[in-house]
Parts: structure tokens; sequence; C-alpha cells
């Protein structure tokens, strides 16, 4: 009983992570209905900033919001200075632009006077206490991912079910141009939800970075991919679907590999766990019938 539940434990804890990056390119999705490829170079930007904050101030608490807001004001200028002009765009335009967009930043953060080519400690102590019991033992990092995660999902909640932020979301998801002619700002609300989802993306790279103790340039290629196939298993713009994706994706892996072994790739897994999902719910797990 006690194995059991300290892999459940452990897949909790990554499916907090993976909530994290995906519910960011959920809301984009739900709005422009594009795959926000480049919102995997917000987390890693996140996790860079969030260690030279770090670095300088040896402080966690301090980095860490900065690391947001760096990761929010990265978010609003990649759809104020890329996406706006390509709304109209055939939805393959935008998608091809946000790869190229990962690639250039991954490319910059290559670079020597930046994070370079090599991986990077980050040692920070967060400063909560353990849990330990006879059942299972969470680390303090451990504590930090869990209750940071559900602070900020209570918080996406509210805004998004007692704001007027929120209405402006789903009514700009049902129909843009409707909500437009009814007062909405579009590009205000649009800014507002890349600025959310980055918000997101940005914590969770410092997260991954402080949980591994290590951050590196290239550490958003593997979350690009995995993002992806939890917003397809949840039903595509759907949040409560995100989150229950992140989920099943995160248990189904730590239980497989703790049970059976690295009989493959663990990061395979999410194709697998995919490709079986899709087979019964080709709209995603609550994406409808």
């Amino acid at each position: 009983m006690s194995s059991f539940l300290q892999i459940l434990a452990s897949g909790l804890v990554l499916g907090c992570i993976y909530i994290l990056l995906a519910i960011g390119l959920t809301m984009v999705y739900g709005i422009l209905q594009i795959l926000h490829i480049a919102h995997a170079a917000v987390y890693t930007i996140g996790a860079a900033v969030g260690l030279g904050v770090f670095n300088l101030t040896g402080n966690f608490w301090l980095s860490l919001p900065v690391a947001m807001v760096a990761g929010g004001i990265t978010g609003v200028l990649i759809y104020l200075g890329v996406y706006r002009k390509i709304l109209d765009a055939p939805r393959i335009v935008p998608l091809i632009t946000s790869i190229g967009l990962f690639m250039v930043a991954q490319d910059l953060l290559q670079k020597k006077w930046l994070l370079g080519p090599y991986m990077h400690a980050f040692p920070a102590q967060v400063g909560l206490p353990a849990l330990r019991t006879p059942y299972l033992n969470l680390t303090s990092n451990e504590v930090l991912i869990l209750t940071l995660t559900f602070l900020l999902l209570l918080a996406v909640y509210l805004i998004m079910n007692r704001t007027k932020i929120g209405l402006g979301w789903r009514a700009s998801a049902q129909d843009r141009d409707m909500a437009a002619a009814l007062g909405v700002n579009i590009n205000q609300v649009i800014a507002l939800n890349f600025l959310i989802g980055s918000i997101l993306a940005a914590a969770a790279g410092v997260l991954v970075g402080v949980y591994y103790n290590k951050v590196f340039a290239t550490m958003g290629d593997v979350p690009s991919y995995k993002a992806f196939v939890i917003i397809v298993l949840g039903g595509l713009g759907n949040i409560p679907g995100t989150i229950l994706a992140g989920f099943i994706l995160a248990l189904a892996e730590t239980f497989l590999v703790a049970t059976v072994g690295f009989v493959l790739p663990r990061d395979a897994i999410a194709f697998l766990v995919l490709i079986l999902v899709l087979m019964f719910r080709p709209k995603g797990l609550l994406g409808g019938s």
C-alpha cells in the first residue's frame, strides 16, 4: 500500500508540472484555434530568468515571481508582435510561425552569454517542510509543486468564472466576431489570455528547474510535444479536460515505469496513451461525443 501511495504521489507531482505548462496552450487554442508551440520557449525562458535571479540574489521566493512576470511579458509580446498580425491567415501560418519562434528562442538561449550549451544547476532551497508519513514521503520541492499548482489553478478558475476577463475569454472562444460586435475588446482579451497562460508556463519552468536541479536551453523540447498530447487528450480548448489529461498521462508514465520498467522510452508513453484514448474518444476525454 505504501509503495502504491508513493508512486501515486509522484505521478500527481509530475501531473501538476504537465498541467501548468499545458493550460496556457489550451487557453490560446480556445480563443485563436492555433497550436502555440512557442509556448514551450516561454517555459524555458521562465526557468532561465528564475535561475538568473536566484544566482544573483540566492532567494528562490524572489526568483519565482520575477520569472513569472518575465514569462507573462514574453507571452504578451509574442501575441502583439507576431500573432496579432496573422490572426486572419490560414491556421497553418501561425503554426509554422510558432515553430519558427520556438527554434529561434532555443538558438538564442544556447548562446554563451545566455544559458549556453550546458546544463546549469538550480539548487534552490524553498524552505517548505517535507511531508513524511509511514505511507509516503514528499520532499520540500514536491510539496511546493503541489501547493503552487493548486493555488494557480484556483486563481485561473476564479478569473475564468468570476471576472469580466473570464467572460470575455469565453465569449471570444465561442465567436470572436460576435464578441467584438458586443463590445468586447478582443486584442485586450487575447493579450490577457497570453499573459496568464505564459505566467503559468514560466512557473512550470522554474518548478522543473528546481525539482530536477537543472536548467538548459533545450529543456522545452520534450514538454512541447507532451503539452500537445495533453491538450488533444483533454479536448482541444477544454481546460478541465487538460487538467484530467495531464494527471492521466503523468500517472500512466509513473505507474508503467514503476511496475513494468523501461520497456520503451518513458516519453513515448505519451503517444501510446494518446493513441489508446483517441481510438475510443476521437475528440478527447472531455471534448464532446
